[in-house]
């Protein structure tokens, strides 16, 4: 199976992927469900931050996760995901 270059928009940036082939159309999805997420925070809530927004959707993500899972499995692997939004947050603090 090959790699495929992608590019995704995740809260109005741009992010250059690198994905296996067949997993294509879930990480655009992926995408857009993050993207829809952050819209109905900032149409619900008086948040502006993008980087709170972020944060927000992420943590709303994580626990949709949490409950989907079987309780008796192991708990998942998150480590991914929070170095993708450490490096998100410090993009950000460069741009104040």
């Amino acid at each position: 199976m090959g790699k495929l270059s992608i590019k995704v928009v995740v809260a109005g940036r741009t992010y250059p992927l690198t994905v296996n082939e067949g997993e294509e159309a879930k990480v655009v999805k992926s995408a857009e469900d993050i993207n829809r997420a952050i819209k109905m925070l900032q149409d619900n809530y008086a948040v502006k931050d993008m980087q709170d927004l972020l944060a927000m959707t992420a943590l709303q993500l994580a626990s949709k996760s949490s409950k989907t899972s079987d309780s008796t499995s192991s708990a998942p692997d998150f480590s991914e995901i929070e170095s993708e939004l450490e490096k998100l947050s410090k993009e950000f603090d460069s741009l104040k």
